[in-house]
């Protein structure tokens, strides 16, 4: 297990560097990919596994060596750097959005859909930038399918 997480920080940190280099976006190698630039982020920062094709694609695209696709293509073990990650302003206005809203998104899904939960599985992102004079705004859609506990 310990060879399978280095080789993930391994290619994580390739690909940063080689991102960095070739002054891309996130969204420009996901388009040369075929893939959402949400999920392609996350599997090049070890949280999602890329296919055999997707992973040759990324490190040819990025110039970084081929040895790096088993890496990037294996099943990796989620939320490896949540403590890491967790007082980073950005990340940490996303868990105030939880405290905050938490309790009413709960009562709002159970009372348009009933007993169950959104899938982090069968789902999907997107992360817009939203121009507006008075500022910017990002806008953050999530779109997970419902599954309702099951009664025994």
């Amino acid at each position: 297990m310990e060879k399978l997480m280095t080789a993930k920080d391994a290619v994580r940190e390739a690909i940063v560097s080689a991102k960095a280099d070739k002054a891309m976006s996130w969204e420009e190698i996901a388009n040369h990919v075929g893939c959402s630039p949400v999920f392609l982020t996350s599997a090049c920062l070890g949280e999602n596994s890329l296919t055999d094709d997707q992973a040759s694609a990324v490190t040819s695209l990025l110039g970084i060596d081929s040895a790096h696709i088993p890496a990037l293509t294996s099943c990796p073990t989620k939320g490896q750097r949540i403590h890491e990650l967790a007082n980073d302003p950005l990340v940490y206005r996303f868990q105030e959005i939880t405290a905050v809203y938490g309790e009413t998104l709960k009562e709002l899904i159970h009372e348009k859909a009933g007993d169950g939960i959104m899938s982090a599985i069968d789902f999907t992102m997107d992360v817009e930038k939203i121009e507006d004079p008075k500022g910017d705004r990002i806008q953050v859609t999530m779109n997970g399918k419902f599954l309702p506990y099951r009664r025994w």
